[in-house]
């Protein structure tokens, strides 16, 4: 079953196209990577997928429903973490969860198991009565994965989940979406700047290259397909596009790097 469908789905800001003419389909329980350079329309094309923006042409369709018609269903379906933080520095990590709880209307009786669950699931349990502004980057990214859970969500939506994070950081962050797809069966659409993040994670990877599909395969299919096979995923990218980003530190670092990444991309 494909989780995610999109036929064809364009969206222009004036004359300016950011993502143009886009097809693709997510199986159930896939973790799948969109990367590109900035500008490619990675973020646009996310922010149609979660109802934040409708195409201009084009149709797309989560968890069986469509984005445009049916928008408030697919709300319901879907969990997003932005570029953005979205946890609150002031709060503990406890009170963020409890006022996402909140906001999901999930029943009271659920509310402290859900929170409970997700925070042993998240390696937070620990930290759970501590001031968000003390954590370190990681720490916050797997909190705000956690906040986007609390509904069990079919489809998690991540753009650029351990951007401002350490190599250590990152790879706790990319366990703790794993154990999402084989412990809820969440079928998972993430964007990155790290070839190592997506080789590690995804079964499959888009390129977008000027708000287009430039390439599109699982990891051994788009290293085979270039220099006889000898090639890596960076130089995979780099044919297809070209770029790169690295970024790293703390919770005001991390809000200071989400805020700069926070452009159309």
């Amino acid at each position: 079953m494909n989780l995610i469908e999109t036929q064809q789905l364009t969206r222009r800001f004036g004359s300016f196209t950011a993502v143009d003419e886009v097809s693709l389909s997510l199986q159930e329980g896939e973790i799948f990577g969109l990367l590109g350079p900035n500008g490619a329309g990675k973020t646009t094309l996310i922010k149609m997928l979660t109802t934040l923006l409708p195409p201009s042409s084009g149709a797309a369709r989560v968890a069986g429903f469509d984005v445009v018609r049916e928008a408030r269903a697919v709300r319901r379906v879907i969990g997003y973490v932005p570029q953005l933080l979205s946890a609150d520095g002031t709060l503990t990590g406890y009170e963020n969860l409890l006022i996402f709880a909140k906001l999901f209307d999930l029943p009271p009786k659920q509310r402290n198991e859900r929170i409970r669950r997700l925070l042993a699931m998240m390696g937070l349990e620990g930290a759970a009565g501590q001031m968000v502004n003390t954590f370190s980057g990681g720490m916050i990214r797997r909190l705000e994965i956690a906040q986007s859970m609390l509904h069990e969500p079919q489809v998690l939506f991540l753009d650029e989940p351990t951007v401002g994070l350490d190599p250590i950081a990152r790879k706790s962050v990319w366990e703790h979406i794993q154990r999402l797809r084989t412990e809820f069966s969440t079928t998972i659409l993430l964007t990155t700047h790290y070839m190592e993040e997506a080789d590690s994670l995804c079964q499959r990877i888009a390129i977008l290259h000027q708000g287009r599909v430039a390439a599109i395969g699982t990891p051994s299919e788009l290293k085979a397909g270039l220099n006889g096979g000898n090639s890596t995923l960076d130089e995979v990218f780099a044919h297809f596009a070209g770029a790169e980003l690295q970024a790293g530190g703390s919770y005001y670092e991390v809000s200071r790097t989400r805020h700069d990444a926070g452009r159309v991309g």
